[in-house]
């Protein structure tokens, strides 16, 4: 898969079947998209791509607005991002940096300028409520007016259902942030999890008995607290452990986002490998303590009772294979 920063320069203009959207944490509704998407484009032997944006559009105006309370919270990286459409056959990603230039171009220019001229769109699929250029102008009456002035086809997608629960980005966080993995696994179609080259810490779990391999978030994400854990690219199999993710606030004020996560019975040094953390169980909301040997006794706590998940989880799957 190609990954342009920006749109393609003339050489890499190729023609392509498009859809556009931010994707975060491409659910089973953006699957059924792209997977049409991908239909698309082998059908009339063209690239099937993906036009995207960073920041997040939502993210970009609550910062304009000096609140980022209003920003959305992330379910997704980049890395993760681009590995899901990867995963779902698409061949091409335009990373579109959102900017007060890009948030400007009127309906007009949004489409001359990077659907005609930059993307050379033949065929495009947007969600069914999908709005476009400044003030959110365009919307798809309008996008089918202009692919017939401009010679490309515009196909819409109706909503995804869960049952009777619209699929969406902001449902999956509500997910994720209640901690109720299974839903968001079935809005997902896959277990959640972040992934990210495991980086130099302070080495404070480590004097505290604890080490841990942590992972830095670039974004305020979608969940936070302690978490039962599974990491994966360390080994044949997923490792046990269990993780921190938040802002540290016994230890740290600077509010920097860190995934901590203490691997069970494991000594290897990790630095600079790229792992997944996969979640499986939230124990608890992030706390502040009054004091290292509090921090220390509640991280014990933690590991103890993540350690009983998975015997617990071990036990039932040893009594089920003697059935």
């Amino acid at each position: 898969m190609k990954v342009f920063r920006g749109l393609p320069n003339a050489q890499a203009r190729a023609p392509c079947a498009l859809t556009i959207g931010n994707f975060d944490g491409v659910h089973i509704g953006h699957q059924a998209l792209l997977a049409r998407v991908r239909e698309a484009a082998t059908e009339l032997g063209i690239e099937a791509a993906v036009m995207t944006f960073e920041p997040h559009p939502r993210e970009f105006f609550a910062q304009r607005a000096g609140d980022l309370s209003k920003a959305p919270q992330r379910i997704a990286n980049l890395r993760d991002k681009l590995q899901s459409l990867d995963d779902a056959g698409i061949d091409r990603v335009v990373v579109e940096h959102f900017s007060a230039q890009f948030a400007a171009l009127t309906p007009q220019e949004f489409t001359e300028k990077v659907l005609v001229d930059g993307l050379h769109v033949k065929w495009l699929m947007v969600g069914d409520d999908f709005c476009y250029g400044a003030r959110r102008a365009g919307d798809v009456a309008m996008l089918q007016e202009a692919g017939r002035q401009y010679g490309f086809h515009v196909e819409t997608l109706p909503t995804v259902m869960n049952g009777s629960t619209r699929i969406s980005s902001s449902a999956v966080r509500l997910a994720l942030a209640a901690g109720d993995f299974p839903l968001a696994t079935q809005l997902l179609g896959h277990p959640y999890a972040i992934s990210g080259h495991v980086i130099h810490g302070q080495k404070l779990g480590r004097t505290l008995g604890f080490p841990t391999l942590n992972l830095r978030v670039a974004h305020r994400p979608a969940l936070s607290g302690v978490f039962v854990v599974q990491v994966h690219g360390l080994g044949p199999r997923p490792l046990p452990a269990v993780a921190s993710l938040g802002v540290r606030p016994t230890v740290d004020d600077s509010g920097r986002v860190l995934l901590e996560v203490h691997l069970f019975d494991f000594a290897q040094s990790c630095y600079g490998k790229l792992v997944r953390v996969e979640f499986l169980q939230k124990l608890r909301d992030e706390e502040k303590y009054d004091d290292l040997p509090t921090l220390t006794a509640a991280i014990e706590r933690d590991s103890n009772q993540a350690r009983a998940w998975f015997e617990q989880r071990s036990g039932a799957i040893t009594a089920t294979d003697r059935i």
